[in-house]
Parts: structure tokens; C-alpha cells; sequence
């Protein structure tokens, strides 16, 4: 719900038709029409506040809908006249000479094929870049799993070390407090 408050609708004009659009921003809008020019800037789109317009754009936004300007009649007849074609007068006064026949122009000769060496050259430096890349990657996979390793056996080994220690401790304890009893015995049979 809150996004429909955000969206507002476009037109811009797309032949015989307004294409309309519901969009975020101008930029949105330019790019649902396609368009890499700003139509805005240039008075041919604007944004659209009339309800009656703007609720089928809302109800699927990001969607360019079109709509006639008129029937077929009534566009041919918004458009302009063609003007009556008029032979040229002379105003010298001086009669007109005949016309010669002109030669026909030579044809332009076709430009040359493009070069694709520096096409070629730049893939194969992106080649050469994602084939570094690759390797790099799997150095660096294979140095993360020898540590990986490296880390396992560690643990593993400090799991052991402090089972061992902590036995010790135990056995220690219970060599202390049997000490401890037997001073405590001695000393309270004197």
C-alpha cells in the first residue's frame, strides 16, 4: 500500500498514442518507454495527476499502456495539409533553356570492411584477465582448504592435549585431597 503512494504516472507521446506509465521517478519512466533521451527535458512527457488517467498505469505498475488519441479520422484529420507542389518561374525573364539530361553520379565506392583487431585484442585480454582471475581463485580455494586442514588437526590435537591435562589435574586432585585427609587424621590423633 505504501508503495502505491510512491508511484507516479507518465505520459509521453508514442505515434497516434499516449504511452502512460506508473513509475518511482522520471528516470524510471524514461527507462519502461525505452527511451536513452530525456523526454522530459525536451517538453515531450510529463507526469500525469488526473485520476481518470492515472488508475490503469497504478493497477500494474512499470507497465506501458497505450491509448489512442482519437479515432483513425480524427488523426488524419489533426494532420497538417501537404503544400500544392508549383513549377518554378524564371523572374529573369530570359527564356529557358532546354535541360540537359544529367549524368548520372558515380556511385560512392564502399567503405572497407572495419578492422576487428582491436575487437580480438580486447577479448583476448578479457581472456587473459578472467583466466588470471580463475587461477588466483583457485590458489586461494586450495590455500583456504589447507588451512582448513591445518585447523581440524589443531583442534584435534588441543581436544587431546587438555583431555590429558585435565586427567592429570584430576589425578592430582584426588592425590591432594588424600594427602590433605591423611595430615588432617594425623594431626587430630596427636
Amino acid at each position: 500500500m505504501a508503495r502505491a503512494q510512491k508511484l507516479k504516472v507518465y505520459r509521453t507521446v508514442a505515434g497516434f498514442n499516449d504511452a502512460y506509465v506508473a513509475a518511482t521517478s522520471q528516470k524510471a519512466a524514461l527507462e519502461a518507454w525505452g527511451s536513452e533521451r530525456d523526454l522530459f527535458a525536451r517538453g515531450i512527457a510529463e507526469l500525469v495527476t488526473d485520476p481518470a488517467l492515472t488508475a490503469e498505469p497504478l493497477a500494474s505498475p512499470g507497465v506501458v499502456v497505450k491509448h489512442s488519441r482519437g479515432t483513425t479520422a480524427e488523426q488524419i484529420k489533426a494532420m497538417p495539409s501537404p503544400e500544392p507542389r508549383t513549377a518554378r518561374r524564371d523572374v529573369s525573364g530570359r527564356p529557358e533553356e532546354p535541360k540537359q539530361p544529367q549524368k548520372p553520379k558515380p556511385a560512392p565506392k564502399p567503405k572497407p570492411k572495419p578492422s576487428s583487431a582491436k575487437l580480438e585484442a580486447a577479448e583476448a585480454a578479457l581472456e587473459t584477465v578472467t583466466a588470471d582471475y580463475d587461477g588466483r581463485m583457485k590458489g586461494l580455494a586450495d590455500r583456504e582448504a589447507k588451512l582448513a586442514r591445518d585447523r581440524r588437526e589443531l583442534e584435534e590435537q588441543h581436544r587431546a592435549d587438555v583431555g590429558a591435562a585435565e586427567a592429570a589435574v584430576e589425578a592430582e586432585r584426588q592425590r591432594y585431597d588424600a594427602a590433605m585427609r591423611q595430615w588432617r587424621k594425623g594431626k587430630s590423633d596427636t
